[in-house]
């Protein structure tokens, strides 16, 4: 079997004929050269895709189970602008749903007869039954507890984005000293 320039190669690829078959040295009339192993890694043409129809068959005795490759990194550098944007877009969704947790909350609150209850024990307890007294239902509306709700949910994201790019700012300067956060990745096949 020779190539396109006259010279002959050193090796054949393998087309999925079994050891004792000759397939492709004797159909072009030259010398049989075996593969390493039916399971062993590509080469030569196969790499750079000679022979695209060769079937890989495992040795007998070989694990059928793919081998996981496991790769150790270090997180050298975190973007401070990247962990804003990130932080901030978490710290938003966390505030409506701390909006929306406090709605439903409340909700389920006042139908369960919660405020009225207490709002009569404390009533009682303060002995001001009378108008001037204090009373809990109305200091604990909805949009009261929504508004309070919102303005905690407003300070929340500032604080949680401004403490989170000053933690990649921090972790930049420590990474610099110790070399970062090592991880170890594996691969699943």
């Amino acid at each position: 079997m020779t190539d396109t320039r006259g010279q002959q190669p050193p090796y054949e690829t393998y087309s999925g004929a079994l050891p004792g078959e000759r397939q492709g040295a004797q159909q072009q009339g030259g010398p049989y050269h075996p593969p390493q192993a039916y399971g062993a890694p590509a080469t030569g043409g196969q790499a750079r895709g000679g022979n695209t129809g060769a079937v890989r068959r495992p040795r007998t005795g070989a694990r059928t189970t793919p081998r996981t490759r496991k790769a150790r990194l270090r997180v050298a550098k975190a973007d401070p602008w990247s962990v804003m944007k990130v932080s901030f877009l978490l710290s938003i969704a966390l505030g409506i749903c701390t909006v929306v947790a406090a709605a439903v909350l409340w909700m389920v609150m006042d139908a369960m007869g919660v405020f009225s209850t207490v709002g009569g024990t404390i009533s009682e307890a303060t002995g001001s039954n009378e108008s001037n007294g204090f009373d809990l239902q109305s200091f604990l509306s909805l949009p009261r507890v929504l508004m309070f709700t919102s303005v905690i949910a407003v300070i929340d994201v500032v604080l949680m984005t401004a403490l989170a790019t000053l933690g990649a700012f921090i972790y930049n300067l420590s990474a610099g000293f110790v070399g970062g956060v090592e991880l170890t990745l594996a691969e699943d096949e």
